[in-house]
């Protein structure tokens, strides 16, 4: 650099520490110019925009804690939800046992009931089986006497009415002795 000086004239060469005053004026010059371009313009717009940015942020947060505090209550208001459907469903799944019960406690009864009207309509049965047959064979046995007795007596006994008091009489005397033969001592 000082070769540069020297070859410009031969003068002096400045001292390359302290700067030449035109440069600092003209420099002050721009530099106060920029400063206020910038503070006019470009810093307000800055401003502005940093602002904005604030302000959706704190407001995307504040959006955010609103949104937490609902979802908060929406939260809370299903749990209830849910604890009232899961008590409602206890609740009918207890109702559902206790009619099942109950059908079940029906069902057996009228089970009981039928098979008791079969076991009566059964007995009945019997008896009216037991009634003809009764019937069957005392008719048959009468007829059968009156045959012996004709046979031992020696005479007929064929006139229906006679025969039919004679059946009679021997049947009241088997009733009589309850179905062993009757002792009259004759031989």
């Amino acid at each position: 650099m000082l070769e540069f000086y020297a070859a410009e004239g031969g003068e002096h060469a400045p001292n390359p520490i302290i700067p030449i005053w035109e440069e600092i004026v003209v420099g002050s010059i721009a530099f106060a110019i920029l400063v206020f371009v910038l503070g006019k313009y470009v810093w307000p717009r800055m401003e502005a925009t940093f602002q904005a940015r604030v302000e959706a942020i704190e407001g995307g947060i504040k959006r955010a804690e609103v949104a937490q505090a609902e979802a908060n209550q929406l939260l809370e208001q299903y749990r209830e939800q849910l604890a009232a459907a899961r008590t409602e469903a206890a609740q009918i799944r207890d109702e559902a046992r206790a009619d099942a019960a109950a059908i079940r406690e029906e069902m057996m009864a009228r089970a009981r009931e039928e098979s008791d009207r079969i076991i009566g309509a059964g007995r009945e049965q019997l008896t009216a089986e037991r009634n003809t047959i009764v019937r069957e064979l005392r008719a048959e046995v009468g007829e059968i006497a009156v045959d012996l007795a004709s046979r031992i007596v020696g005479e007929s006994l064929a006139d229906e009415a006679r025969r039919r008091g004679t059946v009679e009489r021997f049947l009241a005397e088997l009733g009589e002795s309850g179905g062993e033969p009757v002792n009259t001592g004759k031989r």
